[in-house]
């Protein structure tokens, strides 16, 4: 479909993605309709504009540097789309855009106030400014903008107010974010009486707001609107009747499907909230902040209830009464926060039928909880606690034989015995996050592994963050995970490298393991022996890595194994030399400063990205890499070359070079001048520099003009 799409667009419609190459963008015939998602200077933008006679209709700017300065101005009369990216003003002047009719500035971080000429956009039909967080105000001369039918402002956190007679706009059909001032230049909330408003509306800073206004604002007429949601600010001080009064004022049609109220300071809800017949399509409902409110509605009577997000509910104990029938026949979703006095589920017997449908369940501090919901199509369930009194309850409990992804999250550091069982669970998880849970660990490398790591067969990515007990390599842990093929070890201080006792960690020891990211482990001098079937490689402030396959690098792994095995077997000749890391095509290595050279060769290698890594000297022993794409090398003061000098990049789309003055760059540039401008990324800008800040920017061909910033994942 999208080629079709292309095909009949024609010569009006031209799409650059990526670098621009700047004769692809000169020579492009005369369109009508530009869409960019890669950086265009304005001048260059500005050159092609001024050859062709075709007014332009559509500008969607989308890369993330802004545009740059837009001279040549005619071009842009004829305007009827316009969507621009990071922004501190904007470019055009409002005048140049008469015709304009959609306009998108969301996402501008940096743009705090919009032009006052906006005002005289009077053909805009459509504004777009959502997650711009620093805009204070809108333009107080909107109310002259009286086509506009949609205006996006979700997001908008520094919005003071909204402009005065917001209420004159009366073609306005959409508003999905309507702040409450307290000053004499701002709408009321009573201004969207007489809008016929559809889709989603957030009302913030209710505090501002009388019960008069409440009812003037006639929400309940509204029968468009999909999702409201009504939020008071954390501090305001306002009685607690005014808050009740305003909330039940503000009662909005019955088919509404979303509702979230934050903030509100009453003692129980309005009417229209109990009302067993009243809300019966609402699918998602969120209740924050509500501190002082000690009457609930029966959450089981919303019939058509998917999503439950209850959150800082000082006095909810229990989530449905006993009168209570068979409650959330329609519930997916159910997330739970900072519910101090929370204790249960429902207050009846029959709790096996009260989550038929379930598959996702968050829990964060509910300190008096102990167990989980009835719900056997649970999928994901995501557990936050200070001690492990949930997370031992569950792994010995049914829900693991169903459970496909498990986040643990356990501050607790004290030892706590793991949980007996006489028969192995059936346990099909996926994917398992843990966090701190030092009980799943043995606190000394001379105790026995936790015996629940032998049901995790079935797992293929695990993520351990921050666990105190983590002291040695988890050989016996991991030793069980046949299956697994992501592993990710982070902010684990006190893990040091392998255990000095316990068999050999062979090579058939994660067999199926194709990405490892370790990041943060200050402590660890050493990885443990890496399997062949390793394609990705992540080494990220690990301070006292010197070698990545252990002393020696690439025959490490071997002699590691014929130290431990000379000691209990025979004499026998020693394994060979080998790197084990035939099919690594990833391999980023940051902050490692004692790390001096890289094992290889690596000739699958793909993508090279290493940075501050001060102690590393040499990257000859990768070899030629054939088949490198991007390479990225960042203030690394001590090396001296390049990889792969000896060949000819001929894969080579991506590459960066700064902050490394020992490099003689004059080699690699030979190399490249063939290929430079069927680069898709290239900056070579101060490679020759060590001061990150200041220094001398070495050499570059005149042809290298973009610089475009490098984007690699993080894990």
């Amino acid at each position: 479909m999208h080629d079709v799409a292309l095909c009949v667009m024609g010569k009006d419609c031209l799409t650059i993605v990526g670098r621009p190459n700047q004769k692809e963008l000169l020579s492009a015939g005369p369109a009508r309709h530009l869409f960019l998602s890669s950086r265009v200077i304005g001048t260059l933008l500005d050159d092609h504009l001024k050859k062709q006679s075709p007014a332009l209709q559509t500008l969607l700017y989308t890369y993330i540097r802004p545009l740059g300065p837009v001279p040549h101005l005619s071009k842009y009369s004829h305007l009827r789309a316009l969507q621009l990216f990071e922004l501190r003003k904007l470019p055009l002047r409002p005048r140049h855009l008469q015709h304009l009719r959609y306009l998108d500035l969301s996402n501008n971080e940096l743009i705090k106030e919009l032009p006052k000429e906006i005002s005289v956009l009077y053909n805009l039909q459509t504004l777009k400014v959502c997650n711009c967080k620093r805009l204070c105000r809108l333009p107080k001369d909107m109310k002259y903008m009286t086509n506009l039918r949609h205006l996006y402002a979700s997001g908008c956190t520094s919005l003071e107010c909204m402009p005065p007679d917001l209420g004159q706009l009366t073609s306005l059909q959409t508003l999905t974010y309507f702040v409450v001032g307290s000053g004499p230049g701002c709408s009321t909330i009573r201004e969207l009486c007489g809008l016929n408003l559809g889709g989603e509306l957030e009302l913030s800073c209710l505090e501002y707001v009388t019960e008069e206004h409440a009812k003037a604002s006639s929400l309940g007429n509204k029968e468009e609107l999909t999702h409201l949601s009504l939020k008071w600010s954390d501090d305001s001080i306002e009685e607690l009747d005014q808050h009740r009064n305003v909330l039940d004022a503000l009662k909005p049609h019955a088919a509404l499907e979303f509702l979230g109220i934050y903030s509100y300071r009453g003692t129980a809800f309005p009417t229209w909230m109990t009302s067993h017949t009243f809300l019966q399509h609402l699918t998602e409902l969120h209740l924050d902040g509500c501190t002082m409110c000690e009457q609930f509605p029966q959450f089981g009577q919303f019939k058509a209830l998917e999503v439950l997000v209850l959150k800082r509910l000082n006095r909810l104990q229990i989530l449905c009464g006993s009168n209570s029938s068979a409650a959330f026949p329609a519930l997916k979703d159910l997330r739970i926060e900072n519910l101090e006095i929370f204790e249960g589920w429902v207050a009846t017997e029959q709790e096996e039928s009260t989550f038929p449908l379930l598959e996702n369940v968050r829990i964060e501090n509910c300190p008096k909880l102990t167990t989980l919901p009835e719900a056997t199509r649970l999928k994901v369930l995501e557990l936050e606690e200070d001690k492990p009194q949930l997370s031992l309850s569950i792994l010995k409990s049914r829900y693991m034989s169903y459970l496909s992804e498990l986040f643990l999250s356990v501050c607790d550091t004290e030892a706590t015995p793991t949980p007996k069982i006489d028969q192995d669970p059936e346990v099909s998880l996926s994917r398992m996050v843990l966090t701190g849970c030092s009980f799943l660990f043995p606190s000394s490398p001379l105790q026995p592994a936790v015996g629940v790591w032998k049901w995790f067969g079935q797992l293929v990515r695990l993520d351990i963050d921050s666990c105190d007990t983590l002291i040695s390599w988890p050989e016996e842990e991991l030793r069980s995970l046949v299956s697994l093929k992501i592993l990710v070890i982070k902010n684990c201080s006190e893990l040091i490298g392998l255990a000095e006792v316990k068999g050999c960690c062979t090579r058939g020891s994660l067999p199926n393991l194709t990405e490892l990211a370790i990041v943060h482990c200050v402590n660890l001098t050493e990885l443990f022996v890496l399997p062949p079937s390793l394609t990705s490689l992540t080494l990220e402030e690990c301070h006292s890595v010197e070698f990545i396959l252990g002393q020696g690098d690439a025959t490490a792994s071997s002699e590691h194994c014929n130290d431990l095995a000379s000691n209990n077997m025979p004499e026998q000749s020693p394994p060979p030399k080998v790197n084990p890391l035939l099919c690594l095509k990833y391999l980023i290595i940051q902050s490692c400063n004692k790390i001096r050279s890289v094992p290889g060769p690596l000739d699958t290698l793909t993508n090279l990205n290493i940075g501050d890594c001060s102690g590393l000297e040499s990257l000859d022993s990768l070899g030629d890499l054939p088949l490198l794409q991007a390479l990225s090398l960042v203030d690394c003061k001590n090396l001296a070359s390049v990889p792969g000098s000896n060949g000819n990049y001929s894969a080579l789309e991506k590459i960066m070079i700064r902050y490394c003055p020992a490099i003689n760059m004059r080699p690699l540039y030979g190399h490249l001048q063939r290929r430079c401008n069927s680069l898709e990324y290239k900056d070579l800008s101060h490679a020759g520099s060590s001061n990150p800040i200041k220094g001398p920017k070495l050499w570059e061909p005149k042809s290298w003009k973009y610089v475009i910033p490098r984007q690699w994942p993080v894990y």
